[in-house]
């Protein structure tokens, strides 16, 4: 078995942090989402990956290399523009060769990976096997209507959905799916639905088997997913100081300190994690944020948030909450009003604060 990773698309949800980085690549527990869907596949006993990549090709090819570090052998597969997930699956027809092959978005998380699922495929005689979780917001998902546990229909973001039961971002396929993507037409979006090529296989008597998933599961195509994401991720902390942390200081709960990071007369709640090289001085770090890579927090008060790598966060007179902060930002006080602020930050922008 092969494994595909959809990892293009222009994540306009996420915007402005998309307009200079993968959204695949953004950090939940400082770690870019994309490695726990990697790791996920190297987990199910999957070696052989092809990656979809598109516009963030070169940034996405950095970040993974040629899947060694994973124990994965990679292989890059170009998309000329977003066209669908059928589309996707076309375009990598050849590097699938026949084979059976578990597709993945790759700013998809599962809490409990895809090992199970993958087994059942290899031990089952279905053509397609799809992941099934209710979610209260179904107009945003593919939806699949079920009599019993028989998959009827399949649509792609209705209108009005006649089920809660969202596809998870995780498909199993045999060879016949080919035929099926060849055989839809773009949808009124203009995109080759996996949705449609799925109801093509149902439609021809082909079996299409679902299975529900039991643990959390997370599409983090906006801000206020990738923030739950973290605090899902930081649930399941093993409490570890790498780095320094000095005796006016106090760590309370789950706390990482990586390596090379200073904590200097501040309290750090767990859940938490202060990433390598970073300096928290005189501040509060509440539970459920992530503090990237070299990330300076001087005179503040941060939680429930994620800091990415190279950023600031200096001497602020209000405590920044719920926020998403790119790369390479600077946050600092300003005499301005008024004094609270929810962020959804930029790499590389500049924010005065109250």
């Amino acid at each position: 078995m092969k494994a595909l990773v959809l990892s293009g698309g222009t994540g306009s949800r996420l915007r402005p942090l998309t307009y200079t980085s993968a959204k695949q690549l953004i950090p939940v527990a400082n770690k870019p989402i994309l490695f726990y869907g990697l790791e996920a596949i190297r987990d199910a006993g999957i070696t052989e990956v092809g990656i979809i990549v598109g516009d963030t090709r070169r940034e996405v090819m950095e970040a993974v290399g040629d899947g060694t570090a994973f124990g994965l052998r990679v292989t890059y597969i170009p998309q000329d523009a977003p066209r669908g997930l059928a589309h996707a699956v076309l375009t990598a027809e050849e590097f699938i060769n026949g084979e059976p092959f578990l597709m993945y978005l790759g700013d998809n998380l599962l809490r409990d990976g895809v090992a199970a699922f993958a087994q059942r495929f290899r031990e089952d005689s279905a053509e397609a096997l799809i992941l099934l979780s209710r979610v209260s917001d179904p107009q945003r998902f593919g939806v699949a209507e079920l009599e019993g546990s028989r998959v009827v229909r399949l649509v792609e973001k209705p209108r009005e959905p006649k089920s809660d039961l969202a596809l998870v971002g995780v498909y199993l396929f045999d060879r016949h799916i080919f035929e099926a993507a060849r055989s839809i037409r773009p949808s009124e979006r203009g995109e080759l639905e996996i949705t449609d090529a799925i109801q093509h296989l149902i439609d021809r008597g082909r079996r299409v088997e679902s299975v529900h998933v039991n643990g959390w599961w997370k599409d983090t195509g906006k801000p206020e997913d990738v923030l739950d994401a973290n605090r899902l991720l930081l649930e399941h902390l093993e409490p570890a100081v790498r780095g320094s942390v000095d005796p006016s200081s106090r760590l309370v709960g789950r706390v990482v300190v990586e390596e090379g990071a200073r904590v200097v007369d501040s309290e750090v709640r767990g859940p938490s994690i202060i990433g390598a090289g970073a300096r928290v001085e005189n501040s509060y770090v509440g539970p459920y944020t992530a503090i990237g890579r070299n990330v300076t927090v001087r005179g503040s008060e941060v939680e429930c948030s994620v800091v990415m790598e190279d950023s600031q966060i200096l001497d602020l007179g209000t405590r920044i909450t719920d926020s998403l902060i790119g790369r390479g930002v600077t946050v600092c006080r300003s005499p301005e009003r008024p004094r609270a602020v929810r962020l959804v930050l930029g790499d590389h922008s500049w924010a005065g604060m109250p």
